[in-house]
């Protein structure tokens, strides 16, 4: 239980400090599934109008993406400058800044808005960017208001309000609420106290209740019955540990190179043309599409989803070219985030190389080149093994899932030393003027 200030701190069910804190976290729980479940639809709507637009030919991406990444770079150039990227960072950075002007500054209504429909325009003009880290940083922004609303203060209870709104709007996001819980304590606060235990908990499944009520139970790439028998066939476990998590560990080390302004011919781009940049972004990622075909825009969802199911829609260079349809939307400096994509780079590189083993079912070198590509990006292995599990229905698949999630962590630590995330946020807190301030 959390501090108790009143006279009735030893009987916390009639406190009215606790009771205060129960409805601002239960009212913020049901916000955050109520904006996930319209931002789900949002995005997705946006992008099968993107898909109506190029079914009638391809080409028409060349006015629509690079106008779209341009008009998206120049908003953002401004007052909406937090709502760029995945928006985890920033939810990282406001846990670590203590000062409430930065955290308004980055966890305001105005972000959180702008970064719903720009994630959206996003998604509408094709881009290679998932919904699932803005997600969280609006979930971690509404919670953070409504304790603020109910006349909260410490930094550290406020807190407490962050990483349970980035934990509901994980599990929302997903319909994953063990891995909002796991995402939370390993890559959100990198801590986990006793007494935030119940929050946390309780903000995810009260989140959780109101999707459930709203969409029903459903698995996000459907329930794979698969299993890896011990013996020979756990090589593919040392197979895609190594091949997805080093090249995931290379994806995130280019994105933050360009975040550093390397190579230096596009950092000075960034910095003096930040809406060319976007714009050529966008013109290579139609050029990716038209000669690898339309998987490079988007989540990846639908091809993922084939993937994992058995049904593959795409060939064998779906992999590598998501990976840098993934790259060059990060690039531009646009709202939007990594999980989605990064499952279905994921699951490319997985039917790659499910060639070498041809005895064992295709659908398990799927499944874990998903878990080891996520864990080389994110460098997050117990969220990217639980994430995997639950959008699978996969629990036959524990073991070798986690395993794989090791070998990954290690390999990619030896290309991306800093996990991405925290080298984004320790970013955003060195551009603040004068000395740091403390945590909270």
């Amino acid at each position: 239980m959390w501090f108790m200030t009143s006279p009735d701190s030893q009987r916390p069910l009639l406190s009215r400090d606790a009771w205060k804190r129960r409805a601002a976290l239960w009212g913020g729980a049901v916000a955050v599934a109520l904006v996930a479940i319209v931002f789900a639809k949002a995005s997705d709507a946006a992008f099968r109008v993107f898909q109506w637009i190029i079914a009638h030919s391809i080409w028409w991406a060349l006015l629509v993406t690079p106008a779209v990444f341009a008009l998206l770079a120049w908003l953002t150039s401004g007052a909406l400058k937090p709502t760029r990227g995945s928006g985890i960072p920033q939810v990282i950075a406001a846990l670590d800044v203590a000062t409430p002007e930065f955290r308004r500054d980055n966890l305001s209504l105005k972000v959180s808005a702008g970064k719903l429909a720009l994630t959206t325009l996003s998604l509408l003009g094709g881009a290679s960017v998932g919904r699932e880290g803005p997600t969280v940083h609006v979930g971690a922004s509404l919670m953070y208001m409504f304790g603020r609303w109910f006349g909260f203060r410490d930094p550290k209870e406020l807190s407490h309000f962050l990483l349970a709104g980035g934990a509901a709007g994980i599990a929302a996001a997903f319909n994953t609420p063990l891995a909002g819980i796991v995402f939370a304590i390993e890559e959100l606060s990198g801590r986990f106290e006793h007494r935030f235990s119940g929050t946390l908990l309780t903000a995810v499944i009260v989140g959780g209740v109101v999707s459930l009520g709203l969409l029903g139970n459903y698995t996000y790439f459907g329930k794979v019955s698969a299993t890896l028998p011990l013996g020979q066939a756990w090589l593919a476990i040392l197979v895609c540990g190594t091949v997805a998590g080093l090249l995931g560990g290379v994806f995130a080390k280019a994105v933050l190179l360009t975040m550093e302004g390397r190579p230096r011919w596009l950092g000075r781009l960034r910095q003096r043309h930040p809406v060319l940049l976007a714009t050529l972004c966008g013109l290579a990622l139609v050029l990716l599409g038209a000669a690898f075909g339309a998987g490079a825009f988007g989540t990846g969802y639908e091809q993922a989803r084939g993937l994992v199911q058995g049904g593959a829609t795409v060939g064998h260079e779906f992999g590598l070219m998501k990976l840098l349809a993934n790259l060059v939307s990060y690039v531009a400096g646009i709202p939007g985030g990594l999980f989605s994509p990064a499952l279905a780079v994921g699951a490319g590189l997985g039917h790659n190389l499910a060639a070498i083993m041809p005895s064992v079912d295709e659908r398990i070198f799927v499944l874990l080149g998903m878990c080891a590509y996520l864990t080389g990006v994110t460098q997050a292995p117990l969220t990217s093994a639980v994430i995997s599990l639950e959008l699978t229905d996969s629990s036959d698949m524990l073991l070798p899932i986690l395993a794989t999630v090791l070998i990954a962590r290690g390999v990619s630590g030896l290309v991306c030393r800093v996990p991405i995330y925290k080298a984004m946020a320790e970013q955003l807190v060195k551009q603040l003027p004068g000395p740091h301030p403390p945590s909270a």
